[in-house]
């Protein structure tokens, strides 16, 4: 049976965590870099990341200089990343919950290994998920679909400035996104042209700010069940 982080474990703390999957070389590490970044200002970040080799990921993020050391945190995944994301997260939830309780950031970044098209991401693991894929492997890749694509919350399609050397159709992919994902969104990107990836950051943005006006909505709730209609407490 799977090893599953009891549903809503993390529903009440202050940290959003999001998955960032897909395949090797599609850009998870460069995208994650790019958000740190552009975010770091304004944000407390950590990241865990998922890797058999524990060091490669960590020194390009380090190399980017996206954060301190001891809050980037990896993880040894071996051959089997997508368990480590979906199935066993012992790993993963441990990682996590260590960063939250030394940082308290706003927002961690749990990248997996590299996946093929099925790797999902918990709910009990993290909140949301973003799926990247990589224009060079093709402009059907989309359309081929696979509950990575079909489930992630966000599916950001990478490289678009190689598309014409490797002869991909943009619309194509477009129109295999939007008939696997529906409303769901999309966006295309460069990470090599456009490091920080502004449309990926603002749907970061607008993801926290939602988590923020949920918890003030639950608290003044809670503060208004406590008092009465004249601002008394309640049952005196």
């Amino acid at each position: 049976m799977p090893r599953e982080v009891p549903q809503g474990a993390h529903q009440n703390r202050g940290t959003v965590r999001v998955g960032v999957g897909g395949p090797v070389g599609a850009g998870k590490t460069t995208l994650i870099a790019g958000l740190c970044s552009a975010l770091r200002a304004e944000l407390s970040l950590a990241v865990v990341l998922n890797d058999p080799d524990l060091q490669t990921d960590t020194d390009l993020l380090l190399r980017h200089g996206a954060l301190e050391p001891d809050r980037i945190a990896a993880v040894w995944t071996g051959c089997a990343p997508q368990a480590a994301i979906r199935d066993d997260l012992r790993a993963n939830a441990d990682a996590a919950a260590a960063l939250e309780a030394r940082f308290a950031p706003d927002l961690l970044l749990i990248e997996s290994g590299g996946t093929d098209l099925g790797a999902t991401f918990s709910r009990g693991l993290t909140d949301r998920a973003v799926f990247v894929l990589d224009v060079a492997a093709g402009d059907r890749t989309a359309h081929k679909a696979g509950p990575g694509v079909t489930n992630a919350d966000l599916l950001v399609v990478n490289k678009t400035d190689l598309a014409g050397a490797v002869h991909a159709d943009l619309d194509v992919l477009r129109r295999g996104a939007a008939a696997r994902r529906g409303e769901a969104p999309t966006v295309f990107v460069s990470l090599a042209e456009h490091p920080g990836a502004p449309a990926v950051a603002d749907w970061v943005r607008k993801l926290l700010a939602e988590r923020r006006l949920t918890a003030a909505t639950a608290i003044g709730a809670a503060a208004g069940s406590t008092t009465g209609p004249g601002g008394e407490a309640a049952g005196s």
